[in-house]
């Protein structure tokens, strides 16, 4: 019944054209009436029932709760079990919305056969005491980061998850419970670490990173002997690279105890995985940072070298080659000061990719620099620019002005590194559009979000709208100042955006509403958009002041209940010490799927009329806005403004 079109893209274009379009109607078609035109009821069952069975993981990236809130509860559960089994990775304004819906339709219950991230942001309270280690177990396997908005949600996990193992505070933590607690141990506190089993160190693996207070907890449980590893001076390379990530954290004063044979070899190993872009920047700067200074150590220790300055001391190690710096030890064999005075101008000029491929410290970073204005006293050529990425945050504005860029590559080259300063965003690109170039869509998403905050106004009004549409993406995070939001809010969001109905003008406006005034928010609210808990904690702080309890009641919606979950974020607290008021004082802090939740009796909130149930369409009693205005209910718009935005595309 839905042959793929042959297209100028090939038959598997069409294919895809095809199923897009199946994926739509699925999703929008129950709104139109039980019969829409052209097909059966029978055969849109089969069909949706067909296009779930094999829906591919980036379709299902592209979910949109909105029209997801049109789904029965069999589809809605349908869609959450394809995502399991697909490991499909949602952002977490996806994941929020997503277990509200879940909630509402009852299905938390299923939880072994959802997403590890989704139970992350289930109703704790929901759950039963006879489930809660499995349930534990399951959301240990989850990304806990993406609670980063949910600080209350975070901590609740916890907590919940220590009452569940029955553990005293602070924990000491045996195996099997280490086990169960998975990722959540990354939350624990320090003294906790140094007094479970040893094999937290497994879990501790799992970590994005260790605060301070936590790398000295590792290094205190490593230097005991206790770890599989034994005590230091017995430590063997296979230990060591089976730490992973926490190798980087282990202190200088840790490797002054590893025998030196063992250390060279891990630290060659390091080397290795950085040139061949297996270890972040992070990790191995912090690591080579704590080996030298072992090794500094130790060589003061055992001699007493005269002082010399970097200028001043004559080559020891002999004159750097091309085959030199292919050796992984090459950062052990050069400190800083015989790198100026043991690297050659021309070996430079011809190797400066293979000499940054090495994590050098700082101060090496600096010779090298300091070298290549010597060689290129008018610039550095714009082929020699995208070679040096690791070095850019070290220019200054005026040395940048200098620099030809011509090439949308140098740009991406440039910028798309995590060393690149955000203050040289604005320089890096008036450079290239000095030489005509433009900011396409494809460069937007290539430098990051990030770099939008940094954009003066006049290159922000260079892009053309079309543009913003094209390449929009996860824009204007939380770090950005408050100021650079409104900018670019106001210069392109509305510009960009408003020729879209309300359902698909939110969607894509999403990404840039912490710039938003309070009036664009009243509007929203209006629309009946619901939006998550993750868009509102990144509203401006001072537009969401002026904002009433109504007014939040219903730009939220179905998601008012995740209030409770980000009581403590410094967003939502400031928005209640303006009212002067608590959350159980509102009538906010509770959980929008629950029957009995007080929230459910206000007769004028859309949110709790927002979902159509199960079984049913809808009529001519439509839910109305707080203003008595017909609400922009799904069911009434356009194909086109119903769909989720990831598959506009397809159209």
């Amino acid at each position: 019944a839905f042959r793929a079109p042959r297209t100028a893209m090939g038959p598997r274009a069409g294919a895809l054209v095809s199923r897009g379009l199946i994926l739509c109607m699925w999703l929008t078609t129950p709104c139109a009436g039980p019969h829409a035109e052209g097909f059966s009821q029978e055969g849109l069952d089969a069909s949706r029932a067909d296009l779930w069975a094999s829906a591919n993981t980036s379709l299902l990236q592209g979910f949109r709760c909105q029209p997801a809130s049109q789904l029965s509860r069999d589809r809605l559960s349908a869609l959450i079990r394809r995502m399991a089994s697909q490991q499909v990775l949602l952002k977490a304004w996806q994941l929020s919305c997503l277990a509200n819906l879940a909630a509402l339709h009852g299905l938390q219950s299923d939880f072994p056969l959802h997403p590890p991230d989704l139970l992350l942001f289930y109703n704790l309270g929901h759950v039963r005491e006879a489930d809660c280690r499995a349930f534990t177990h399951r959301a240990a396997q989850g990304d806990t980061e993406l609670l980063a908005n949910l600080p209350d949600q975070r901590a609740a996990l916890q907590h919940s998850a220590l009452a569940c193992l029955g553990v005293s505070h602070p924990p000491r933590l045996s195996a099997s419970d280490l086990l169960l607690l998975g990722v959540l141990v990354c939350d624990m506190e320090a003294s906790s670490i140094v007094a479970s089993d040893p094999h937290v160190l497994q879990n501790l693996q799992r970590c994005p990173r260790l605060t301070p207070a936590q790398q000295a907890a590792l290094n205190t449980l490593l230097t005991s002997g206790r770890t599989v590893l034994g005590p230091p001076v017995s430590w063997n390379l296979e230990g060591l690279q089976a730490l992973g990530p926490l190798a980087t954290y282990i202190s200088s004063s840790l490797w002054m105890h590893v025998q030196e044979a063992v250390g060279l070899d891990f630290f060659g190993s390091m080397v290795a995985a950085c040139r061949a872009g297996r270890l972040s920047q992070r990790d191995i700067r912090h690591f080579v940072t704590s080996f030298l200074e072992a090794k500094a150590k130790a060589k003061l220790m055992s001699s007493r070298p005269k002082r010399g300055t970097a200028t001043g001391r004559p080559c020891i190690q002999g004159n750097i080659t091309a085959a030199t710096l292919q050796d992984d030890l090459f950062l052990l064999h050069y400190d800083c000061s015989q790198l100026e005075s043991c690297l050659g101008s021309r070996v430079l000029r011809a190797n400066v990719d293979r000499l940054l491929q090495h994590p050098l410290p700082t101060e090496c970073q600096r010779v090298v620099k300091a070298k290549l204005a010597r060689i290129y006293p008018s610039g550095i050529p714009e082929e020699q620019l995208r070679l040096i990425t690791s070095l850019v945050y070290l220019y200054s504005l005026v040395e940048i002005r200098q620099w030809n860029i011509t090439s949308r590559d140098t740009v991406m080259a440039l910028l798309a590194s995590d060393v690149a300063l955000e203050n040289q965003t604005e320089a890096i690109l008036q450079k290239f559009l000095d030489h005509k170039g433009t900011i396409t869509s494809a460069l937007l998403v290539a430098i990051g979000g990030s770099r939008l905050c940094w954009m003066s106004p006049r290159q922000i009004q260079a892009i053309r709208p079309s543009e913003f549409r094209a390449g929009r993406g996860p824009w204007i995070p939380p770090p950005c100042p408050q100021s650079r939001k409104e900018r670019a809010f106001s210069f392109k969001a509305p510009e960009a955006l408003r020729q879209h109905q309300d359902a698909a003008y939110y969607d894509f406006v999403r990404p840039y509403l912490g710039g938003a005034p309070t009036e664009e928010l009243q509007r929203l609210a209006q629309a009946n958009v619901s939006m998550d808990i993750h868009t509102f904690t990144n509203l401006n702080p001072c537009a969401l002041q002026n904002l009433s309890v109504n007014n939040v009641r219903t730009l939220l919606g179905q998601n008012v209940g995740d209030l409770q979950k980000a009581r403590s974020h410094p967003t939502i607290s400031s928005w209640l010490r303006s009212l002067n008021k608590s959350l159980d004082e509102l009538g906010l802090d509770t959980d929008p799927a629950s029957p009995t939740s007080p929230t459910r009796t206000h007769s004028n909130t859309p949110w709790t009329s927002h979902l159509t149930p199960p079984g049913e369409g809808p009529g001519k009693d439509a839910p109305t806005s707080a203003t008595g205005s017909p609400s922009a209910h799904l069911g009434y718009l356009p194909l086109a403004v119903a769909l989720p935005s990831s598959l506009l595309w397809l159209l």
